[in-house]
């Protein structure tokens, strides 16, 4: 199991459902807490200007989403992961097969540890 390194940066493209994250973001954590977050993209830009900071996710706090919507029961709730060191790659979730923008899709890449 995948334990969440006390500080890192990773790169979040979040790409469905009706929500404010869409789009492609470079995150910084510290001791569970976002302490910086890049849009990597005019849009996503204006995004972290307006949004506020703990609406951006660390990883744990997208592994707990998952695990919530699995306890939910939701339609579809999976995790892909880095098979050389488990951290999650990409993370799938739709609560109501016929609902419409209800789905979180994420994909996690370039995950950095701090030292």
């Amino acid at each position: 199991m995948w334990e969440e390194p006390p500080r890192y940066t990773y790169d979040l493209m979040s790409t469905c459902g009706e929500r404010a994250l869409i789009g492609r973001y470079r995150i910084t954590v510290e001791d569970g807490k976002v302490t910086k977050a890049e849009g990597l993209d005019e849009p996503t830009r204006r995004t972290v200007a307006d949004l506020p900071r703990d609406a951006i996710p660390t990883l744990s706090q997208l592994i707990d989403e998952l695990n919530a919507a699995r306890s939910a029961g939701a339609a579809t709730a999976d995790l892909e992961t880095d098979p050389a060191t488990g951290h999650p790659t990409k993370i799938t979730i739709d609560p109501e097969p016929h609902a419409i923008d209800d789905e979180s899709c994420y994909t996690i890449s370039a995950l950095k540890p701090a030292p």
